[in-house]
């Protein structure tokens, strides 16, 4: 019921949205004289602001047109290398001299928390000079029919199980946030199971694999409501017309509202900072804000089955550290872990995934040789300067690319001189 009247609002309010669009044009010409005045540029100001704080937006492109390698400019294009229903995985092939040594092919499995993987376009770029980096696409869930079936947490790892598959052995991997535990899981079963396709390394940044360390309001909400809260209060159907239509989600407008709930006032002062940057005619500062903004309030929709699964597993009974954790019946062991190099970042002021949460993977993954595992703390950032911004570019990503090049096996130097992919 709330989602329809989440949609009927949204319908409701465009006629208002497409004056307020049209008023903007209006006042922000350059050929009316208002346009120049603090008058003009406020009520241009005011009318994109209720556009904006109104609008459905829609799944941003990754834009990524170049990068440098070797110190040369290369063109970059997006290629599409497996697909399923809930999941395309992205090539990001660059146009490299012919006859060059392959690089590391870096997979990295984007957060599917409410987000478009569109939210690491600044991870890729750091690493795209580096590396032949593929990213995890994953399709907002209000978009597949019912037809195509469920997608849960199981399904999840099997298909990063066939992705690992397509890249072949040597590659490595790099989970970002929710995706630590299921990347976890798929190397401890394809350990277990002795497939030939593991990567060499796995990188796992700001993830929970154990949210009983250091336990964030996150982590305290998920224990103290309780399965079937969330069962009952979150968990709706995809309304009419959406090719999803009927199918359990939980929508990406409530995860959008936790997420904002959680720094109202940090969002509310950036959009009164936005409107003067308006007003004042100040460009490129509200630049800035709208590329953020419009990244941030992108959200897709998860099926139910996998939100609960997860919330279950991970926040409520915390199966992977305790050793409880199943794959379709098959047991999670991370201990069978021997042959994957093992690097864990976390950030000093992250409050989705608190300091511990993720090291805790080097706890679990007992065999894994002393000399194949490292932990790096990085000091002022938050929950998004684990995989984003300066400090990311500065610090954080040098230590991964070089602990990728430290453990790159001769396996994957083989398949890499022998110019695959």
């Amino acid at each position: 019921m709330y989602y329809q009247l989440y949609e009927f609002n949204h319908a409701a309010l465009q006629p208002a949205r497409a004056y307020a669009q049209a008023v903007r044009l209006l006042y922000a010409n350059p050929f009316n004289p208002a346009a120049s005045t603090p008058w003009g540029r406020t009520i241009a100001a005011a009318a994109e602001m209720f556009e904006r704080t109104t609008r459905r937006y829609g799944k941003p492109e990754f834009g990524i047109e170049s990068t440098v390698v070797d110190g040369k400019t290369v063109a970059v294009s997006e290629q599409v290398v497996w697909s399923r229903p809930f999941c395309r995985l992205i090539r990001f092939v660059r146009d490299l001299p012919a006859g060059r040594e392959p690089d590391a092919r870096l997979l990295m499995v984007a957060p599917m928390s409410g987000h478009y993987a569109t939210l690491l376009r600044g991870t890729v770029e750091a690493m795209l000079p580096h590396a032949d980096v593929y990213v995890t696409d994953w399709t907002d869930a209000r978009m597949v029919p019912l037809s195509d079936g469920r997608f849960d947490l199981d399904d999840y790892v099997d298909y990063l199980i066939e992705m690992f598959r397509v890249l072949g052995p040597g590659a490595h991997v790099m989970g970002v946030c929710q995706p630590s535990v299921p990347v976890l899981a798929a190397v401890a079963l394809m350990e277990a199971r002795g497939d030939r396709n593991l990567p060499a390394t796995m990188t796992l940044m700001g993830g929970p694999i154990d949210t009983r360390r250091n336990p964030t309001a996150v982590n305290q909400l998920a224990e103290e409501r309780g399965i079937d809260w969330f069962r009952d209060n979150v968990i709706m159907q995809v309304p009419w017309p959406n090719p999803g239509f009927l199918r359990h989600v939980y929508p990406g407008f409530l995860q959008l509202s936790g997420f904002m709930s959680m720094n109202l006032d940090r969002h509310i002062t950036a959009h009164k900072e936005f409107f003067m940057h308006l007003v004042d005619g100040d460009g490129d500062s509200a630049e800035m804000h709208r590329d953020f903004y419009d990244e941030y309030l992108a959200v897709m929709d998860l099926t139910a089955e996998f939100y609960l699964q997860t919330v279950d597993t991970v926040f409520i009974r915390h199966s992977l550290p305790k050793g409880e954790m199943t794959h379709r019946g098959e047991p999670v062991d991370p201990a069978a872990i021997r042959s994957v190099a093992l690097l864990t970042v976390e950030g000093e002021n992250d409050d989705i995934s608190g300091v511990g949460q993720t090291e805790a993977a080097q706890d679990l993954c007992v065999n894994i040789p002393n000399t194949m595992r490292s932990h790096y703390l990085q000091p002022v950032v938050g929950h998004y300067g684990v995989f984003n911004g300066s400090r990311f570019r500065a610090e954080i990503a040098p230590r991964i690319i070089d602990f990728i090049d430290a453990h790159s096996t001769s396996a994957a130097k083989a398949k890499r001189a022998n110019g695959a992919r």
